[in-house]
């Protein structure tokens, strides 16, 4: 496997404004086990990234022990939403829950909640409340490749390796590069140029037996890209 950004420690700087979004996201008390957890740092570590922004003009309050909250006042002010918009946002959190592996699921769950935390009260609360709802298919399918990772090779351009069987069970094998994750409900596919065909493919999530990320990287060629892809099926 090789060695992506999202597998090595998170860098410090990279740290602290992930700490101050995530306090952002809150309107009550978060507490140093609370943000060691979801930084996957020692508390320690917290306690000093804590008085590291503080000392640089960052409003926290709180203290050890008891929990941290960001000041109001350094809040931006908020965007405003009218009703549509938000079960448009919420919908969209709700599908990405649904349908999503458990990693993306998170980042949906986790973005909507900062989205609600800065809107003023009552639309805060109806965004919570919506006139839409998404919930997963009774048809859905079991996702057997880690998704996440795929996203990574996607944004890093690695070769991808995979066993595929068809739908009449003929297996083969692909050396692929990996350009996008397309979601047709209740079905994920891997949207790749194939080097075996020489051709885009769009190969089931749940029709790849095996795969294997490469460590090596491809360049982008014309004709091979996903922009390519999206020009052909204009």
């Amino acid at each position: 496997m090789p060695n992506f950004p999202g597998n090595e420690p998170m860098r410090r700087a990279d740290r602290l404004f992930r700490i101050v979004e995530y306090l952002k996201g809150r309107r009550q008390v978060v507490t140093g086990d609370e943000l060691a957890a979801e930084m996957e740092i020692g508390i320690r570590t917290i306690y000093r990234d804590i008085a590291d922004l503080r000392t640089s003009g960052v409003p926290i309050v709180g203290e050890a022990g008891l929990g941290y909250l960001l000041s109001r006042d350094y809040l931006v002010q908020p965007l405003m939403f009218d009703v549509e918009e938000l079960d448009a946002l919420a919908l969209g959190a709700q599908m990405v829950e649904s349908w999503g592996d458990p990693k993306l699921a998170h980042s949906a769950r986790r973005a909507f909640e900062k989205i609600a935390a800065v809107l003023p009260e009552a639309l805060a609360a109806g965004a919570r409340q919506s006139a839409a709802y998404a919930c997963a298919s009774r048809d859905a399918l079991p996702l057997t490749i880690d998704l996440a990772a795929l996203r990574r090779a996607i944004r890093s351009k690695h070769w991808v390796d995979l066993h595929y069987s068809d739908k009449h069970g003929h297996e083969s094998r692909r050396r692929v590069r990996p350009l996008s994750l397309v979601c047709i409900a209740p079905v994920w596919l891997l949207a790749a140029w194939c080097e075996l065909r020489q051709d885009f493919r769009e190969f089931r999530i749940d029709r790849i037996t095996r795969l294997t990320i490469t460590d090596e990287q491809f360049e982008e060629e014309a004709g091979k890209t996903l922009e390519d892809l999206q020009e052909l099926k204009r």
